[in-house]
Protein backbone atom coordinates (compact mmCIF):
# COMPACT_ATOMS: atom_id res chain seq x y z
CA UNK A 1 0.00 0.00 0.00
CA UNK A 2 1.63 3.26 -0.78
CA UNK A 3 1.33 6.30 1.29
CA UNK A 4 -1.03 9.17 0.28
CA UNK A 5 0.40 12.24 -0.88
CA UNK A 6 0.19 15.71 -1.58
CA UNK A 7 0.78 15.12 -5.10
CA UNK A 8 -2.71 16.37 -6.84
CA UNK A 9 -3.61 18.56 -3.87
CA UNK A 10 -1.73 21.94 -4.66
CA UNK A 11 -3.38 25.09 -4.43
CA UNK A 12 -3.53 28.75 -5.23
CA UNK A 13 -1.26 30.82 -3.20
CA UNK A 14 -4.06 33.65 -3.10
CA UNK A 15 -3.91 35.50 -6.31
CA UNK A 16 -0.52 35.29 -7.18
CA UNK A 17 -0.25 32.47 -9.92
CA UNK A 18 1.56 30.21 -7.53
CA UNK A 19 0.29 26.78 -6.82
CA UNK A 20 1.33 25.66 -3.35
CA UNK A 21 1.10 22.38 -1.42
CA UNK A 22 -1.31 22.47 1.57
CA UNK A 23 1.61 21.78 3.81
CA UNK A 24 4.91 23.74 3.71
CA UNK A 25 8.00 22.65 5.22
CA UNK A 26 9.58 25.15 7.69
CA UNK A 27 13.27 25.14 7.41
CA UNK A 28 14.66 27.20 10.48
CA UNK A 29 15.96 23.70 11.97
CA UNK A 30 18.30 23.73 9.60
CA UNK A 31 19.98 27.13 10.78
CA UNK A 32 19.46 27.07 14.00
CA UNK A 33 19.18 26.00 17.36
CA UNK A 34 19.03 28.34 20.16
CA UNK A 35 16.38 30.37 21.17
CA UNK A 36 13.98 28.38 19.04
CA UNK A 37 10.81 27.41 20.74
CA UNK A 38 9.91 23.86 21.00
CA UNK A 39 9.01 21.40 23.87
CA UNK A 40 12.57 19.43 22.72
CA UNK A 41 15.79 19.96 22.30
CA UNK A 42 17.35 19.15 18.29
CA UNK A 43 20.47 18.65 16.66
CA UNK A 44 20.43 20.55 13.17
CA UNK A 45 21.11 17.70 10.89
CA UNK A 46 24.14 17.67 8.41
CA UNK A 47 23.83 18.11 4.95
CA UNK A 48 22.90 14.49 3.85
CA UNK A 49 20.46 14.53 6.06
CA UNK A 50 19.03 17.87 5.09
CA UNK A 51 19.11 16.60 1.51
CA UNK A 52 17.28 13.52 2.14
CA UNK A 53 14.22 15.79 4.40
CA UNK A 54 14.03 17.81 1.05
CA UNK A 55 14.30 14.97 -1.15
CA UNK A 56 11.25 13.26 0.58
CA UNK A 57 9.22 16.12 0.97
CA UNK A 58 9.33 16.63 -2.60
CA UNK A 59 8.42 12.71 -2.94
CA UNK A 60 5.34 13.31 -0.89
CA UNK A 61 4.25 16.35 -2.41
CA UNK A 62 5.56 19.46 -0.92
CA UNK A 63 6.72 21.99 -2.98
CA UNK A 64 6.71 25.20 -0.29
CA UNK A 65 9.77 25.79 1.64
CA UNK A 66 9.74 28.51 4.32
CA UNK A 67 13.15 29.94 5.31
CA UNK A 68 14.54 33.67 6.93
CA UNK A 69 17.49 35.37 7.55
CA UNK A 70 16.55 35.06 11.05
CA UNK A 71 16.74 30.99 10.66
CA UNK A 72 20.53 31.23 11.18
CA UNK A 73 21.80 29.55 8.25
CA UNK A 74 18.98 27.98 6.36
CA UNK A 75 19.14 30.18 3.66
CA UNK A 76 22.58 29.72 2.91
CA UNK A 77 22.62 26.12 3.32
CA UNK A 78 19.46 25.95 1.19
CA UNK A 79 21.02 27.49 -2.25
CA UNK A 80 23.73 24.40 -2.56
CA UNK A 81 21.53 22.32 -1.42
CA UNK A 82 18.68 23.24 -4.17
CA UNK A 83 20.96 23.20 -7.00
CA UNK A 84 19.37 22.16 -10.32
CA UNK A 85 15.51 22.13 -8.67
CA UNK A 86 14.82 25.44 -8.11
CA UNK A 87 11.86 25.30 -10.14
CA UNK A 88 10.52 22.44 -8.24
CA UNK A 89 9.88 24.81 -5.29
CA UNK A 90 7.89 27.64 -3.81
CA UNK A 91 10.75 29.80 -1.99
CA UNK A 92 9.03 32.13 0.90
CA UNK A 93 11.87 34.13 3.03
CA UNK A 94 11.37 37.19 5.10
CA UNK A 95 12.94 40.58 5.96
CA UNK A 96 13.28 42.57 9.06
CA UNK A 97 14.83 40.22 11.27
CA UNK A 98 18.25 39.83 11.68
CA UNK A 99 19.64 36.78 14.34
CA UNK A 100 23.17 37.13 15.30
CA UNK A 101 24.98 35.81 18.48
CA UNK A 102 21.88 34.97 20.04
CA UNK A 103 20.15 37.60 19.98
CA UNK A 104 17.56 39.21 17.00
CA UNK A 105 17.39 42.85 16.19
CA UNK A 106 14.94 44.39 13.62
CA UNK A 107 15.39 47.07 11.00
CA UNK A 108 12.61 47.76 8.81
CA UNK A 109 14.23 50.29 6.80
CA UNK A 110 14.23 50.54 2.69
CA UNK A 111 17.86 50.48 2.39
CA UNK A 112 17.74 47.38 5.02
CA UNK A 113 14.94 45.24 3.20
CA UNK A 114 16.40 45.77 -0.47
CA UNK A 115 20.04 44.65 1.18
CA UNK A 116 18.34 41.52 2.81
CA UNK A 117 16.81 40.74 -0.25
CA UNK A 118 19.57 40.81 -2.28
CA UNK A 119 21.36 38.77 -0.04
CA UNK A 120 18.98 36.59 0.24
CA UNK A 121 18.65 35.89 -3.64
CA UNK A 122 22.58 35.34 -3.21
CA UNK A 123 22.27 32.61 -0.66
CA UNK A 124 19.04 31.30 -2.23
CA UNK A 125 21.26 31.15 -5.56
CA UNK A 126 18.60 32.58 -7.35
CA UNK A 127 17.16 35.28 -9.16
CA UNK A 128 13.92 35.75 -7.97
CA UNK A 129 11.72 34.61 -4.19
CA UNK A 130 8.48 33.42 -4.62
CA UNK A 131 7.37 35.51 -1.39
CA UNK A 132 8.90 37.61 0.96
CA UNK A 133 7.08 38.43 4.26
CA UNK A 134 7.94 41.03 6.65
CA UNK A 135 9.06 39.48 10.24
CA UNK A 136 7.23 41.33 12.61
CA UNK A 137 8.56 42.19 16.27
CA UNK A 138 4.86 42.24 17.49
CA UNK A 139 4.34 45.97 16.33
CA UNK A 140 2.48 45.30 13.29
CA UNK A 141 0.49 48.53 12.51
CA UNK A 142 3.80 50.79 13.35
CA UNK A 143 5.68 48.64 10.77
CA UNK A 144 2.89 49.21 8.20
CA UNK A 145 2.09 52.75 8.95
CA UNK A 146 5.49 54.41 9.76
CA UNK A 147 8.45 52.23 8.04
CA UNK A 148 9.24 51.75 4.52
CA UNK A 149 9.39 48.28 4.70
CA UNK A 150 6.02 47.55 2.79
CA UNK A 151 6.66 50.13 -0.26
CA UNK A 152 10.15 48.80 -0.75
CA UNK A 153 8.94 44.84 -1.14
CA UNK A 154 6.38 46.41 -3.56
CA UNK A 155 8.74 48.42 -5.71
CA UNK A 156 11.03 44.68 -5.63
CA UNK A 157 8.40 43.08 -6.65
CA UNK A 158 7.56 45.24 -9.98
CA UNK A 159 11.48 44.80 -10.74
CA UNK A 160 10.84 41.24 -10.43
CA UNK A 161 13.03 40.30 -7.82
CA UNK A 162 9.82 38.85 -5.89
CA UNK A 163 6.80 37.54 -7.19
CA UNK A 164 4.71 38.03 -4.28
CA UNK A 165 5.06 39.75 -0.43
CA UNK A 166 3.26 40.65 2.88
CA UNK A 167 3.56 39.98 6.69
CA UNK A 168 4.28 37.39 9.36
CA UNK A 169 2.74 39.44 12.51
CA UNK A 170 1.20 39.06 15.50
CA UNK A 171 -1.79 40.39 15.71
CA UNK A 172 -5.38 40.64 13.48
CA UNK A 173 -5.54 44.07 12.92
CA UNK A 174 -1.34 43.61 11.14
CA UNK A 175 -2.87 40.68 9.13
CA UNK A 176 -6.05 42.47 8.16
CA UNK A 177 -4.15 45.74 7.42
CA UNK A 178 -1.33 43.99 5.33
CA UNK A 179 -3.60 42.17 3.13
CA UNK A 180 -4.91 45.45 1.68
CA UNK A 181 -1.74 45.97 -0.57
CA UNK A 182 -0.28 43.15 -0.03
CA UNK A 183 -0.34 39.23 -1.23
CA UNK A 184 -0.20 37.16 1.61
CA UNK A 185 -0.73 36.86 5.76
CA UNK A 186 1.38 34.50 7.74
CA UNK A 187 -0.75 34.25 10.79
CA UNK A 188 -0.87 31.71 13.98
CA UNK A 189 -4.08 29.75 13.89
CA UNK A 190 -4.36 26.65 15.89
CA UNK A 191 -6.19 25.14 18.34
CA UNK A 192 -5.07 26.94 20.96
CA UNK A 193 -5.18 30.52 19.66
CA UNK A 194 -7.54 31.47 16.95
CA UNK A 195 -7.50 35.88 17.55
CA UNK A 196 -6.36 36.12 13.96
CA UNK A 197 -9.78 34.12 12.35
CA UNK A 198 -10.74 37.47 11.02
CA UNK A 199 -7.73 37.86 8.46
CA UNK A 200 -8.25 34.24 6.98
CA UNK A 201 -11.95 35.64 6.71
CA UNK A 202 -10.66 38.86 4.36
CA UNK A 203 -8.19 36.47 2.96
CA UNK A 204 -11.13 33.99 1.64
CA UNK A 205 -13.29 37.15 0.61
CA UNK A 206 -10.60 39.20 -1.48
CA UNK A 207 -8.67 36.02 -2.96
CA UNK A 208 -5.63 37.04 -0.91
CA UNK A 209 -3.49 34.74 0.59
CA UNK A 210 -2.27 32.41 3.85
CA UNK A 211 0.01 30.89 5.12
CA UNK A 212 0.01 29.14 8.54
CA UNK A 213 2.44 29.12 11.10
CA UNK A 214 2.46 27.40 14.83
CA UNK A 215 -0.40 25.30 12.96
CA UNK A 216 0.40 22.11 15.63
CA UNK A 217 1.07 24.91 18.34
CA UNK A 218 5.11 24.50 17.88
CA UNK A 219 4.23 21.09 19.05
CA UNK A 220 2.40 21.95 22.39
CA UNK A 221 -1.43 20.86 21.22
CA UNK A 222 -2.65 18.66 23.57
CA UNK A 223 -6.19 17.35 23.71
CA UNK A 224 -8.77 14.13 25.03
CA UNK A 225 -7.08 10.93 25.71
CA UNK A 226 -7.08 8.86 22.15
CA UNK A 227 -7.68 12.28 19.83
CA UNK A 228 -4.77 12.69 17.40
CA UNK A 229 -3.56 16.18 18.16
CA UNK A 230 -2.43 16.70 14.23
CA UNK A 231 -5.41 15.13 12.54
CA UNK A 232 -7.67 18.23 14.99
CA UNK A 233 -5.04 20.68 14.52
CA UNK A 234 -5.52 20.23 9.92
CA UNK A 235 -9.00 19.37 10.15
CA UNK A 236 -9.39 22.97 12.01
CA UNK A 237 -6.96 25.18 9.21
CA UNK A 238 -8.44 22.97 6.18
CA UNK A 239 -11.90 23.63 7.14
CA UNK A 240 -11.48 27.25 6.89
CA UNK A 241 -11.63 28.29 2.94
CA UNK A 242 -8.68 31.38 3.47
CA UNK A 243 -5.99 28.53 4.36
CA UNK A 244 -3.85 27.63 1.40
CA UNK A 245 -0.95 25.98 3.44
CA UNK A 246 0.32 25.44 7.00
CA UNK A 247 3.91 25.82 7.81
CA UNK A 248 5.61 23.00 9.69
CA UNK A 249 8.92 22.78 11.11
CA UNK A 250 9.68 18.79 11.14
CA UNK A 251 13.14 17.25 10.69
CA UNK A 252 12.02 13.65 11.54
CA UNK A 253 11.10 11.91 8.82
CA UNK A 254 8.63 10.48 10.46
CA UNK A 255 6.66 13.28 11.38
CA UNK A 256 6.84 14.12 7.98
CA UNK A 257 5.14 11.56 6.68
CA UNK A 258 2.39 11.32 9.45
CA UNK A 259 1.62 14.90 8.68
CA UNK A 260 1.21 14.95 4.63
CA UNK A 261 -0.68 11.54 5.38
CA UNK A 262 -2.96 13.25 7.52
CA UNK A 263 -3.84 16.20 5.49
CA UNK A 264 -3.99 14.27 2.08
CA UNK A 265 -6.88 12.28 4.22
CA UNK A 266 -8.23 15.14 5.11
CA UNK A 267 -8.73 16.79 1.79
CA UNK A 268 -9.05 13.68 -0.24
CA UNK A 269 -12.64 13.50 1.74
CA UNK A 270 -13.54 16.84 0.75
Amino acid sequence: MSLPTLHGLHRPLGSTGLQVSPLGLGTVKLGRDQGVKYPSGFTIPGDDEARLLLGQARDLGINLLDTAPAYGRSEERLGPLLRGQRDAWVLVSKVGEEYDGGQSRFDFSAAHTRRSVERSLRRLETDRIDLVLVHSDGNDLAILEQQEVYETLAALKHEGKLLGFGFSGKTAAGGLKALEQGDCAMVTFNLNEQAERPVLDYAAQHGKAILVKKALASGHACLAPGVDPVRASFELLFAHPGVSSAIVGTINPLHLAHNVATVARILGQH
